[in-house]
């Protein structure tokens, strides 16, 4: 189960389908992105595709019929009308088409009828309908997915039908489970195998892999913990600190950056360094883009020594490789100082230390000295500071003498308005403990069930004897429900089957969280596969957030919703 390689082999298949030749790609705003993280601009060219160009954007109605036209685009009713006006009156020599889901037979009809000029050579279904962030990580790329704690009837659709086409793409008939108390999830699941019912025909490849397949539907407000920590792997940093979209990286507001590292690509499939420390942690990172820029010194001053026909030769051979590592050395030295500078500028290590104690330890008193002298800090950043409250109000929301409203005050004396400081209501409103299922931090004990017993005092010893890193101490729950599915623990009540069940052990697991996944999960998900080599996990979610982008999410998620603010302790 690899997602990365599955649209791979698609999009080659598309080039290669239509033979030799020069090519235009056509693509919808979604399709663009899919693409986007498969294949670079290079390697496409290397398939004789020349020219890109969106449908849903006017373009040059210039006629090119020296052109064949592989359009890949989703089946939705607006692309099936800019496809029909375009077969109408065509443009190019010839059609292929390729859409990223399944096709209705009424739209197959439409165009059918639209193709007057008998230009279409092609016509299939390439279920690529999902963006494809590594071979293990995938994200339907949703924004605001909910509201009032309710699917958004679209949102919900399409996120089923992201998953579908995963499942076509990978050849997976699953078992579906769902989390027990979240609406949400059972929607989604209904929805799935709603779709794997009336498209049956399409699923007949079960056999006896595909009988120990689980796809496992989760609600990310069991877990709003993770997604509000600091994180300090190399991946997650930049997606926190200058947000990673599409493979993407905007270093336009660096000071002194150049134009050509104005915006910079991260991509494991084209960048080695990128692929060997996406998971490494900061310092280690820092150490070995030191390395890498000495390798790179001694090669520069190598290519200096032109002094005869052979080292001309020595030189032009291997020019390519050199300008790529120049180009290397360029992007992440310029990514890890940006980093750097906003870690220190912002006292990013402090925070990270207080976000994990709060999150892994029980010592109110400290953790609320330590809170108080972080947020009078005016170096602090305003968003920092609200997460750490956010933190703190999950972790000690029924604590008797806990200091919610103090903390509130000094939010307000930062300056921060009183609509971001109700933010944090909305938070307890999305994930606190009335809408979790799970123990998200360890603290009650149910003495009839042994592995509940046993997990917690395993916490507790890890948390005596300490970490390796007091800024990795936390454990996405994540962790704890796959080891405890991959086992055959998970509790059936908690997370049933939808219809029929299975009692063995899983092979592969696609495990998708709906209001988000997050690069901790996804390290986690690339530990455990490594882990644990007899079965293979997949990571989705309707989108990859970092705490800003989940605090959005959090925002649009809770409108509409009464605030139990009336109702707590924290008046």
């Amino acid at each position: 189960m690899n997602v990365l390689q599955a649209v791979r082999l698609y999009i080659a298949k598309m080039c290669e389908e239509s033979g030799p030749g020069m090519k235009l790609l056509l693509m919808d705003k979604d399709t663009t992105g899919i693409v986007s993280m498969a294949y670079s601009q290079s390697e496409i060219l290397q398939k004789e595709v020349f020219l890109f160009e969106r449908i849903d954007v006017a373009s040059n109605q210039e006629q090119m019929k020296h052109l064949k036209c592989i359009a890949f685009v989703r089946p939705t009713s607006e692309n099936v009308a800019y496809l029909a006006k375009e077969l109408q009156e065509p443009k190019y020599g010839v059609y292929y088409l390729y859409f990223s889901n399944i096709l209705s037979k009424a739209d197959l009809k439409k165009l059918a009828e639209s193709d007057v000029m008998e230009s279409v050579r092609e016509v299939q279904e390439f279920y690529a309908d999902f963006i494809p962030l590594s071979p293990s990580l995938f994200s339907i790329s949703i924004k605001g997915y909910a509201e009032g704690l309710q699917w958004r009837s679209y949102n919900l659709l399409r996120t089923a039908q992201g998953i579908t086409a995963l499942l076509l793409s990978l050849k997976r008939n699953p078992f579906i489970r769902f989390q027990a108390n979240s609406d949400l999830c059972r929607r989604l699941a209904d929805k799935v195998r709603e779709i794997l019912s009336k498209e049956s025909s399409l699923f007949e490849f079960r056999n006896e892999t595909d009988s120990a397949t689980i796809l496992l539907v989760l609600d990310r407000r069991d877990d709003a913990v993770t997604p509000l920590l600091f994180q300090w792997t190399y991946q997650a940093m930049v997606h926190e600190l200058l947000t990673i979209t599409n493979n993407r990286v905007s270093l336009a507001d660096v000071p002194g950056v150049s134009d050509e590292l104005k915006e910079v690509v991260l991509s494991a499939e084209n960048d080695e360094f990128y692929a060997q420390n996406l998971y490494s942690n900061f310092g280690d990172t820092a150490q070995k883009i030191k390395t890498l820029m000495d390798e790179f010194q001694k090669k520069a001053k190598s290519t200096q020594k032109v002094e005869s026909i052979s080292d001309m030769k020595a030189f032009v051979e291997n020019y390519p490789q050199f300008k790529k590592m120049s180009g290397t050395v360029a992007k992440h030295v310029t990514v890890v100082g940006e980093l750097s500078s906003k870690v220190g500028k912002h006292r990013l290590m402090n925070v990270s230390v207080a976000e994990q104690e709060i999150a892994c330890r029980n010592d109110h008193a400290q953790q609320l000295t330590s809170l108080k002298q972080i947020l009078a800090d005016s170096a602090v950043r305003d968003e920092d500071a609200l997460r750490l409250v956010m933190l703190y109000a999950l972790k000690y929301e029924k604590q008797s003498n806990n200091a919610l409203v103090n903390l509130m005050d000094a939010l307000k004396k930062r300056g921060i308005d009183e609509q971001r400081c109700k933010m944090v209501y909305s938070m307890l409103e999305y994930g606190g403990q009335h809408a979790r299922q799970c123990d998200l931090f360890g603290t009650q004990v149910d003495v009839t069930d042994v592995n509940n017993v046993k997990n917690i005092v395993t916490k507790k010893l890890k948390g005596l004897k300490g970490v390796d890193n007091v800024f990795t101490q936390h454990s996405p729950l994540l962790k704890d429900t796959l080891e405890e599915l991959i086992k055959g623990r998970l509790k059936d009540n908690l997370f049933p089957y939808l219809g029929s069940s299975t009692m063995r052990k899983p092979q592969n697991v696609i495990v998708f969280v709906v209001g988000g996944a997050t690069y901790e999960e996804a390290y986690i998900v690339n530990q455990m596969n490594k882990d644990f080599p007899g079965v293979r996990i997949i990571l989705g979610g309707t989108t990859i957030l970092n705490s800003s982008a989940f605090i959005e999410e959090v925002q649009i998620a809770t409108q509409g919703i009464p605030s139990r603010r009336n109702r707590s302790r924290f008046k």
